[in-house]
């Protein structure tokens, strides 16, 4: 309705087609590339797992000590002896989404791995949740051995019967709730004592002496050799301990067992006078049984990452890990690799010292 100024152009009926076919194609782009982003919204049926904190079991966790020692005498600590953990999300958590997934696999640091290769099918949350809690309990009660057991402070431990495997050489003989105290007239003060009792029968039937509903009585079992190469009845076991002294490990909203060696590492520098890392930074994971012996975790490569952005100078890791640790260690964080309580506490004294680190065990 208007003459247009010297700034504007008046388009020619080819150059309006020529817009409308062009928006028409930018449109249908749009569309397809919609299309794709709501595919990248779209439940994927993966487990991210991605660094997580490290909590110091030497230090405090909020304004309260993460390790409390009462009835015994404790001794003041420097540094840090942190334990390391993995942020896990989808399955069971809460599905995640393409979008997720996809920013996982370009990330180095995090891991993308099926559901089904974490989880059994048909787990639930709350499932991941008990065995979570369970297992750190468990490991903490563990560590609270095997650390007593290393300063050689004395300590009680019960054995029981928890359950029969089907068609174990114990099905119908022993029952669940059976303290085990005796094999062959050898005492059972720990899960190793019964180990070489039942290993020392040669697989010749064994007089398994057993307190049950108060009473004591002798059994007889025969054992059966497993692949391990190890002989056994087939009896699931649970371990009461009996501390001295009480040790409390206030540590919420994490859970499993792969804290165990550094709660246990913890505990004794507290029970020991001298500060046991000299004020360096160490970090670490690992299972720990009463016996002082370590075993494989999960995500150690996040683990590595998290410990490394957390300042630590060290770390320790379990020797069975060494196929992952290997080719993944993060810059500027020395990794030494243990199959002992022993061997850990070993390593912290020489790092910390600076002398005769080169001996020490590490992951080819």
């Amino acid at each position: 309705d208007r003459a247009p100024s010297s700034e504007e152009q008046i388009m020619d009926p080819a150059t309006i087609i020529g817009l409308v076919l062009a928006f028409g194609s930018l449109y249908a782009m749009i569309t397809l590339e919609g299309a794709h982003l709501s595919a990248l919204l779209l439940p994927a049926p993966y487990v991210l797992e991605s660094p997580g904190p490290t909590f110091n079991t030497i230090g405090e966790i909020g304004d309260s000590p993460l390790i409390t020692i009462e009835g015994e005498q404790t001794y003041s600590t420097s540094g840090e002896l942190a334990l390391t953990t993995v942020y896990v999300s989808g399955g069971p958590n809460g599905a995640v989404n393409m979008g997720e997934v996809v920013g996982a696999w370009l990330d180095p640091q995090d891991a993308v791995l099926p559901v089904d290769f974490v989880y059994p099918p048909g787990t639930t949350r709350g499932e991941i949740q008990e065995g979570n809690a369970e297992a750190m309990t468990s490991s903490q009660e563990s560590a609270v051995a095997a650390a007593l057991d290393e300063l050689g402070i004395p300590f009680t431990e019960e054995i029981s019967v928890a359950g029969i495997m089907e068609g174990a050489p114990a099905e119908g003989v022993l029952e669940t709730g059976d303290i085990i105290v005796s094999v062959d007239g050898n005492p059972v003060t720990s899960v190793e004592s019964l180990r070489e009792s039942l290993n020392a029968t040669g697989g010749d039937a064994a007089g398994i002496t057993v307190r049950r509903d108060g009473e004591e009585q002798t059994l007889e079992v025969t054992p059966s050799l497993a692949e391990s190469g190890a002989y056994q009845v087939g009896a699931y076991l649970s371990i009461d301990f009996t501390f001295p002294f009480e040790v409390a490990i206030a540590l919420e909203n994490v859970g499993g067992a792969s804290a165990g060696m550094m709660f246990a590492l913890g505990i004794i520098d507290k029970l020991t006078p001298g500060e046991l890392t000299e004020g360096h930074r160490f970090a670490g994971t690992g299972t720990i049984d009463a016996d002082g012996q370590v075993g494989p975790i999960g995500g150690i490569e996040q683990k590595m990452v998290g410990a490394a952005e957390s300042g630590a100078e060290f770390f320790l890791a379990p020797v069975a890990n060494c196929d992952d640790v290997t080719g993944n260690i993060p810059d500027g964080l020395e990794v030494v690799s243990v199959s002992t309580l022993e061997e850990a506490l070993t390593a912290v004294k020489t790092l910390a010292s600076g002398s005769g680190a080169g001996d020490l065990a590490r992951c080819p």
